[in-house]
Parts: C-alpha cells; structure tokens; sequence
C-alpha cells in the first residue's frame, strides 16, 4: 500500500507556517518605515535583524538537543509559536528602537525553539519514503504565507491609514492561529523515553554521512547571500532606463515572482527528491544556484536577465530548502532527530549571516561581479561536496 503522506499531522503543520510567516511578514514589510518615523538610524535595522537571527540560530540547536529527550515534543512547538505571535505583535507598542529589539528577539526566540521541533514533528508523522513530498509541502506553505504577508500589510496600511502599531498588533490574529494549528490538528507520535546524554556525546552520536552532508551544507551557505540583495541589484539596474520609483515597482514584482515560484517548487522538488536519489537532487538545486551566480557575473543585467535570475534563484532555494531538511531527516536516526535539526538550522543560520555580510563587503569594495564570483565558487563547491556525503549505514 502507499503511504499516505498528507495527514493530519502534515497538514497542521504546514498551516502552521504558512500562518505563523504570514505573521511576521506582514511586521518584515513595516518595521523598516516604523523605524524611520522613530528618527533613529539605518543601523539599528541591522542590530535588530542580526541580533535576532543570531539569537534564533543558537536556540535552534539548544531546543533540538533538549528536546530529544523529551516524550512529548508538542508542547514545545505549541509554547514557541505563542512566543513567536505575542513578541512580533508587541513590536506595534514599541516607542523606541530598543523596544523593538526586544520584542524582534523575543519572537524570534521563540522561532528558534520551534523549529527543530516542529521539523522532528513532521519527519515522525510520515515514512521515510515520503520525507520529500512532507517537507516539501510544509516549504510550500510557508512561501505561501511570504507571498500573502506584504500584500496583507500593504492593504492595512491602507485601511489604518498609515498606522504601524495597529498593523503590528493585527499580526497577533494568525499568529494565535498557527499556535491553535498545531496543537489542534498535530498528532504527536508515541515515543519511548530516551536516556539522558551530554551535549558533546549527542552532537558526536550524529552520523559521519551526516557530518559530510553539513560541510556541502556549510560551503553552499556561506555564499547563499539573501535575495533581498537581489532586490537591490534590479533596483540599481533598471533605475537609469525606469527611474528610481518605478525601478523599484519592477524589483518588488520579480521579487514576489521569486516567492511563487519558490512555494511552486518545493513541493516539485520534494516529489522528485521521493523518486530519485535525494542527493542527486540536491546537488542539481546547488548547481542551479552555481548557473545563476555565472548569470551575474557574465551576463549583461537588463530586464530579461534579472527576470531569469529571479526565476532561477526562486526554483533553487526551493529545492535547497525541502531537500536539506528531508536528507537530513534520512541520514539522522529518528531518536537524534531534534539534534540533527537543530545543528543544521544553526549551520544554516550562520551561513546566511556570513554569506550576506561577505558579499554585501565584496560589491561595497570591488563591484557585483567579485561579489557574485565569491558565491559562484562557493555554490558549486556545496554541489560537488553532496555527491560525497554518504548515506547512512
């Protein structure tokens, strides 16, 4: 018989995260300007973001370890979503830069906690067979919620007439939501009880094909800069033949051409990833990402081009996203999963801030074509390394 893959647990988990990022999209879309209207500067943006994705990567690992051990990891993932909904609608009572700080971390804290959780959650409620069509799935449905997030707080701003505290504070309804998701629809699987270990003797009980597959995962990463940098490239590319405001028009609109086809293909790449060498797919994701890097490096950046950058950069972050998380969920036993999710969220984590602060220094001082070179060779040393990442034995 086939294993039924979408099931309850599938299902409320992906509502989940497509609820919970449709949450703080919208508070992403206007932080930025309710920042401005404080008068503080340009740095605090970056303060706060690097601050709360440093804070969320460790949380990630710090979670996965604890939770191993635990009988019952719901509760958990239910407890780090409240944290995530009521810190990211606190941001809308915020009068000075070091509220919003506070609260930023304090959600994204609670992002942090979740998320090996809820990764251990979705790898138990289905067989290995189908791990790609799962985690696929629950990509899909976060993307989903990226895309409905700025159109969201687009329309409240609107209809509050330019109030941020009261779009902030509305994003405590599908935040709420999501927490209710989870603990509404998800079916905890039966777990026996698991001796307690050290930290050290987890992290070292973790398979040697697992560790291979980090250091693919670690080399891609740190030169996976984020595509908001992209927005900028299209920004600066098309204002001398658009002007700057409707350069900026164009920018947004590839970018959200990029989320469709990100939630577009996660699930594809997942589907794919069940019929084929997991591996195999992968290494094509990275070497997706590798075409791309050449594409802006070598190739002259107008419209069609940066159009085809986006779609490029959409399809592999897809196919990057769903297949660590499945292939990491094949290589770890079950009993070690929330480790294994948690040491590859913080190589990820760590990744992203080096790869964006790498590559937004390299254009500042030699141009977009070193920038981009520095990603290219990174891209595909990670696609050439994942073919040499065993499986476990």
């Amino acid at each position: 018989m086939k294993a039924r893959w979408l099931n309850r647990t599938v299902l409320g988990i992906g509502l989940a995260s497509l609820l919970s990022d449709w949450s703080h999209e919208i508070a992403t879309a206007v932080m930025p300007a309710f920042l401005a209207t404080m008068g503080v500067a340009a740095a605090w943006l970056g303060i706060i973001e690097g601050v709360s994705d440093g804070l969320a990567s460790f949380a990630k690992m710090g979670s996965g370890y604890f939770t191993d051990q635990l009988r019952r990891r719901k509760p958990i993932a239910v407890a780090g979503y409240l944290v995530t909904a009521t810190g990211t609608a606190c941001i809308g009572l915020a009068t000075q830069a070091w509220h919003i700080l506070v609260c930023r971390a304090g959600a994204w804290l609670g992002r942090g906690v979740r998320t090996p959780v809820r990764k251990a959650l979705l790898a138990a409620a289905v067989t290995p067979a189908t791990y790609g069509r799962a985690f696929g799935f629950e990509r899909m449905m976060d993307t989903c919620g990226a895309i409905v997030g700025p159109i969201t707080a687009t329309l409240l701003l609107a209809a509050f007439g330019g109030n941020f505290s009261r779009v902030l504070l509305v994003t405590l309804v599908p935040g709420l939501l999501a927490a209710t998701a989870i603990g509404c629809l998800v079916k905890e699987q039966e777990r026996v009880h698991v001796k307690y270990i050290s930290f050290r003797a987890r992290l070292t009980a973790l398979p040697k094909s697992f560790q291979r597959f980090l250091l693919a995962v670690g080399l891609f990463g740190a030169g996976d800069f984020a595509h908001t940098l992209l927005i900028l490239l299209a920004t600066q590319q098309l204002t001398p033949l658009h002007g700057a405001g409707k350069a900026a028009t164009i920018a947004v609109s590839l970018y959200v051409l990029h989320n469709v086809l990100y939630a577009g293909f996660a699930f594809v790449a997942g589907w794919l990833a069940d019929r084929y060498d997991k591996r195999a797919v992968l290494a094509g994701g990275y070497g997706l990402a590798a075409v791309t890097g050449l594409i802006l490096v070598f190739a002259p950046l107008n419209l069609p081009v940066l159009g085809l950058v986006f779609v490029l950069a959409g399809i592999f972050v897809a196919t990057e996203e769903a297949l660590e998380d499945s292939l990491a969920a094949e290589l770890v036993d079950k009993e070690h999963h929330g480790m294994g999710f948690g040491v590859l969220a913080t190589v990820n984590g760590v990744g992203d801030f080096l790869s964006s602060v790498v590559v937004g220094v390299l254009w500042t001082a030699f141009g977009t074509a070193v920038a981009f070179a520095y990603s290219t060779v990174l891209f595909s040393a990670g696609a050439w390394l994942i073919w040499r990442s065993g499986r476990k034995v």
